[in-house]
């Protein structure tokens, strides 16, 4: 029984990793497809909250990608413990954890591109405009070029968490 106690918390906390992994990026796109129609052109009010929301999901993300890496470990050894063997998998659920474990690299990867290079270039660039003025145009289109490719690395990633969801659910195939 106890077994199963703490296979159920741990799998609790990996489902609800698994769901906020797919719901920031999911957000995080309708923010900016939002923000998308008012163009290339900076209104610094909306701007600030945009970057601010984005900027500021960024450790919700990487509390839930450990929380998913933590319990994805957890899970297995779980079982080892109380039954001194690894659980036997089927074909399907060998698959399913292969691309899982790739989807979720794949999250991790596009992550530290966002949070250890796009953002901290947009906020710097950020820091140096005002509400009284408007930026020259260089910059200005340089920082919607860094938001557009934050924005395509960010649908990439909700692809990839949209998958980690689908392969989870065949997980539980039995041998």
């Amino acid at each position: 029984m106890t077994e199963q106690i703490i296979h159920g918390f741990l799998l609790a906390l990996h489902n609800i990793a698994l769901v906020g992994c797919a719901a920031a990026p999911f957000y995080n796109r309708s923010l900016v497809t939002h923000r998308s129609q008012f163009g290339p052109k900076l209104f610094y009010e909306l701007d600030k909250v945009v970057e601010d929301t984005l900027q500021g999901n960024a450790p919700y993300c990487i509390s839930f990608i450990i929380t998913l890496f933590v319990t994805g470990i957890g899970i297995p050894l779980n079982y080892y413990l109380f039954n001194d063997s690894f659980k036997d998998l089927s074909n399907v659920a060998s698959i399913s954890l292969t691309l899982k474990l790739v989807s979720v690299v794949g999250m991790v990867i596009i992550m530290s591109m966002i949070f250890l290079k796009i953002n901290p270039k947009l906020k710097v660039m950020f820091e140096g405009f005002s509400s009284s003025s408007q930026p020259d145009s260089e910059t200005e289109a340089e920082f919607f070029k860094l938001r557009a490719r934050r924005k395509y690395l960010c649908e990439i990633c909700l692809v990839f968490a949209i998958s980690v969801l689908v392969f989870s659910a065949f997980m539980g195939f039995e041998v």
